[in-house]
């Protein structure tokens, strides 16, 4: 069982991924830490990616893809796994069908978390560190008592450049341009299964279990 998990930043798509792999009992694969994992291993592919890394370029999909082949072949994916990041774009899409389909085996089927844009701006640009303590707050769901000042440490909030609403919608625009069309090619496929991220975490935790049961109800 291969299943893909999509989604935009702020969608909560590593909360729900690990949800989904422990419940259906599959390895949970972040690309993230596939990369670091890799990265520290002395694997030639890994070494390979260190090296595109450490000079402040892209992996090429084509070394990402053998990575997660490596990845794909150690005894905890025997039974399948949970992509979480991956693939990211058309090209590492099809790259993933081809290398699976030379080894007999195939995408099972695709979970789209789908918020709206406004909804993932306020998500993302609502929250604030303390500059003290680092606690972390979030201006709509979990303010602080006092404006400006931490709860825990009377300490100044601020907010991450990361967090800044202008770096927000940069990060969303690069999204909707590389990732989203991923959504257009699994439904062709008729591999996509898609829930409302705008609700709480356990009901879209519940509306992908619900969603992805046909799939794996039928193997």
């Amino acid at each position: 069982m291969f299943l893909i998990l999509l989604g935009p930043p702020g969608a909560g798509k590593g909360t729900q991924a690990a949800f989904l792999a422990e419940a259906r009992g599959l390895a949970h694969i972040a690309t993230g830490d596939m990369f670091r994992e890799a990265m520290r291993s002395d694997s030639e592919v890994g070494q390979q990616a260190k090296a595109y890394y450490d000079r402040g370029e892209l992996v090429p999909d084509e070394l990402t893809i053998r990575m997660l082949l490596e990845r794909l072949a150690q005894p905890d994916c025997a039974g399948g796994c949970m992509l979480d990041g991956f693939p990211r774009n058309l090209e590492q899409a099809k790259a993933l069908d081809s290398a699976l389909a030379e080894r007999g085996q195939a995408v099972d089927q695709v979970a789209y978390i789908r918020v709206g844009e406004e909804d993932l701006i306020e998500r993302l640009g609502g929250r604030w560190t303390c500059r003290g303590c680092g606690a972390v707050y979030h201006q709509q769901n979990s303010p602080p008592a006092t404006a400006g000042r931490c709860d825990q440490c009377g300490g100044e909030l601020y907010q991450r450049s990361d967090d800044q609403p202008e770096t927000v919608r940069r990060r969303l625009t690069v999204y909707f341009r590389d990732t989203a069309p991923l959504v257009e090619y699994y439904r062709q496929r008729g591999k996509l299964a898609e829930v409302d991220g705008g609700q709480d975490i356990e009901a879209v935790g519940r509306a992908l279990m619900d969603a992805l049961e046909p799939s794996t109800s039928a193997r």
